[in-house]
């Protein structure tokens, strides 16, 4: 990466239970951070996986953006598996998630797809 004068600006963190998750500028804003890179990598990572690809559009399908564990444990795993990629798909950033009694709630976290998607918008213009 060059060290020049023009750096990419440091990215803003989203709230919610994992603050590693980015709201990130489109690519074409500068080049990314070592730690910037890792945060999307991280992301883009747990959504290559096609059960937790599942899980996720599940969730972010649902009434609300949010689910319980209950209504979306049946993509063709074990529930321990499920269990598993949810807390992956946390780790990353892209869910949060709530207990309620006995049952667990996941939501999609504020603004990851919309961050996402941002990032990878490239201008007409260019």
């Amino acid at each position: 990466m060059s060290n020049s004068g023009s750096q990419r600006p440091q990215l803003p963190v989203l709230p919610g239970e994992n603050a590693a998750a980015p709201c990130c500028p489109p690519l074409t804003a500068g080049e990314l951070s070592v730690p910037d890179a890792e945060r999307m990598a991280a992301m883009f990572k747990a959504l290559a996986d096609p059960v937790r690809l599942r899980l996720f559009s599940k969730v972010a399908a649902h009434p609300g953006r949010e689910a319980c564990v209950c209504d979306i444990a049946d993509v063709g795993v074990s529930q321990p598996t499920v269990s598993h990629h949810l807390k992956k798909l946390r780790e990353a950033g892209l869910l949060t998630s709530e207990r309620r009694g006995t049952w667990v709630y996941y939501a999609v976290a504020p603004s990851v797809v919309a961050a996402m998607s941002a990032m990878l918008d490239l201008p007409a213009d260019r």
